[in-house]
């Protein structure tokens, strides 16, 4: 009887996960059509969801769809800022997944270069290099680090003087 059990567990896992997987193929394909609106609420009902496969997706989804200023009905900084927010989701909730690092980097790089939250920035950035001091975006992000805050000239400015 115990058996049985377990198998209607796995079998309802696994359905659940079938029926994820078909709603971000659709939320996709929402995308696909330029409708942002229906493939947000989709995307947003999969991270809801707190599915270990999925979730994480529909997150990184809902940040490009942000980061790339899809939602016409809100400002750039609004965009902004919810892709920032989307992408720190991802490592909060999910950091064992294998876009957390790159999301976590994403967050920071939107508070520096779009957001103007330089403490907030290095604080995220500085714990990207304390959890993943060998990921290929580390040395992206001393350097992030190193000209935080500063306007083009002022970077090349500090690259001419330390040649």
């Amino acid at each position: 009887m115990k058996k049985f059990f377990v198998f209607v567990f796995i079998i309802g896992l696994i359905s659940c996960s079938k029926s994820w997987e078909n709603d971000f193929n659709q939320a996709n394909e929402l995308l696909k059509q330029n409708k942002i609106e229906e493939a947000v609420s989709e995307f947003s009902k999969i991270a809801e969801s707190g599915d270990k496969n999925f979730s994480p997706k529909a997150l990184i989804q809902l940040a490009t769809i942000y980061q790339n200023k899809m939602d016409k009905s809100i400002s750039a900084s609004e965009s902004a800022d919810k892709a920032q927010f989307y992408f720190r989701t991802v490592y909060d909730k999910y950091p064992e997944n294998p876009d957390a690092p790159k999301a976590l980097f994403m967050s920071a790089f939107i508070l520096a270069n779009e957001l103007n939250k330089y403490d907030e920035a290095t604080k995220t950035y500085n714990l990207f290099l304390e959890k993943f001091p060998n990921h290929e975006l580390a040395a992206s992000a001393k350097q992030e680090l190193e000209y935080i805050g500063l306007s083009p000239e002022e970077i090349l400015k500090k690259k001419m003087a330390q040649q």
